[in-house]
């Protein structure tokens, strides 16, 4: 009896669905190596703020210059990584960066003087870069191997930080105690979050990896006339710096902001968690946007978005509004890095992936850099409203930025 129409097309369906189903498991485990470099090595930091501040006397930029020097080493990282990736295997570098950020995070539970702090957060962020590019390679090679999904592979991994972020507003607030140092246990509970979410990312890592090996042959045959300079997509650059500068002002500040508003700590942490889990969710929402766009629109729609989530709970301190906030910039705020992951992806050859993607990541510490001093001194000076207004302009300035970059070469 032949075969009809209906059934045929139910069973093309079974098929996709079978087939992208572990390229998707895959993206979805190494994902959960952003949630160690971002969501708990990084963005945790905003929950433990207020209880370090008041317990070792920082000031606004004082605490700000923690993430600084987290940025810092992650710029260090960034600038390391093409020449280190010349000589070992992506995965490894993989590995090394989620074993030595679980390490890093429980020494920083170990220690309460402000300077030796600032060196674990510099050393913490060198790590998280290494963490944070490879990771990015392997999951472009992923997207590579999917084209029709890879613009969902790459949210994916991205999006995974968001993971990070919902452990992190889990597990701080009932590690923090009420007494001197308090605080240090929250680092041994990030660190041994970030132990565990470790075996599961390496055993992806590795799996790409070897697939990715033994394609190689066929890859490396592959011309590299359309390897672009950076001054071709400078505008694309300059506006994910700006990007860096926004977003970490938001991060670093507004469990601050939120808690001087007179927020209790359950709407706060209920206000984190709406955060993380809107970023992981965030894959869906923006994969056809990362497929379509090949030039830097992608980048200037969600830095538009950025800019109005910065600014709502700056203007407003009504706690729904708190949440709205939450909602749109934790939707976005990891898309606009996936963009550039998905712009290196359109526009260079595989063989310079790492390249571009370390070139984006450099501006990204630049800005990081910048970011939590600068609108931590404003905060000093006018308060955290005001210190998130300065990050939502910045957001602006690299939407219009973003949009004036356009493809290198044709699809």
């Amino acid at each position: 009896m032949p075969t009809q129409p209906s059934e045929a097309a139910d069973s093309n369906v079974a098929d996709e669905a079978v087939q992208r189903l572990p390229t998707l498991l895959q993206a979805a485990a190494l994902s959960l190596g952003s949630a160690i470099a971002l969501g708990l090595a990084r963005f945790a930091y905003a929950l433990l703020l207020p209880s370090m501040k008041l317990d070792l006397g920082w000031s606004f930029a004082e605490a700000g210059a923690m993430n600084t020097a987290n940025a810092l080493g992650y710029l260090l990282g960034a600038l390391a990584f093409p020449r280190i990736a010349r000589r070992s295997r992506v995965d490894t570098l993989f590995v090394a960066g989620c074993v030595a950020t679980a390490l890093l995070m429980a020494g920083s539970g170990l220690v309460a003087d402000t300077n030796l702090l600032l060196l674990l957060r510099v050393i913490t962020g060198a790590a998280s870069a290494a963490i944070f590019i490879s990771g990015g390679v392997l999951a472009a090679r992923l997207a590579s191997a999917r084209p029709r999904d890879a613009g969902l592979v790459l949210g994916l991994y991205y999006g995974g930080t968001g993971w990070g972020i919902v452990a992190a507003s889990l597990l701080v607030p009932l590690t923090i105690l009420n007494r001197a140092h308090g605080w240090q246990f929250a680092w041994f509970a990030l660190a041994a979050a970030c132990a565990v979410l470790t075996v599961a990312a390496v055993g992806a890592a590795r799996k790409i990896e070897g697939l990715h090996a033994t394609a190689a042959p066929a890859a490396q045959r592959v011309a590299t006339d359309h390897a672009a300079r950076w001054p071709r997509f400078a505008c694309a650059l300059a506006g994910y710096a700006l990007f860096g500068v926004g977003y970490i002002g938001y991060m670093t500040f507004i469990v601050a902001l939120l808690r001087n508003a007179g927020m209790s700590a359950a709407v706060v942490t209920a206000f984190y968690l709406l955060l993380g889990v809107a970023t992981v969710l965030s894959a869906r929402v923006w994969s056809a946007l990362l497929d379509r766009m090949r030039g830097g629109q992608a980048l200037a729609v969600l830095n538009a978005l950025l800019a109005v989530a910065t600014l709502l709970p700056a203007l407003f301190t009504q706690p729904w509004i708190a949440f709205a906030s939450g909602a749109l910039f934790g939707a976005t705020f990891l898309s606009a890095v996936a963009s550039t992951t998905a712009f290196v992806r359109h526009n260079l050859p595989a063989s310079h992936w790492a390249k571009g993607i370390s070139a984006f990541t450099i501006v990204f510490a630049f800005g990081q850099i910048v970011g939590p001093m600068v609108i931590g001194w404003v905060s000093d000076g006018a308060g955290l409203a005001r210190g998130l207004i300065y990050s939502a302009l910045l957001l602006a300035g690299g939407a219009l930025l973003a949009a004036c970059q356009k493809p290198l070469r044709e699809s």
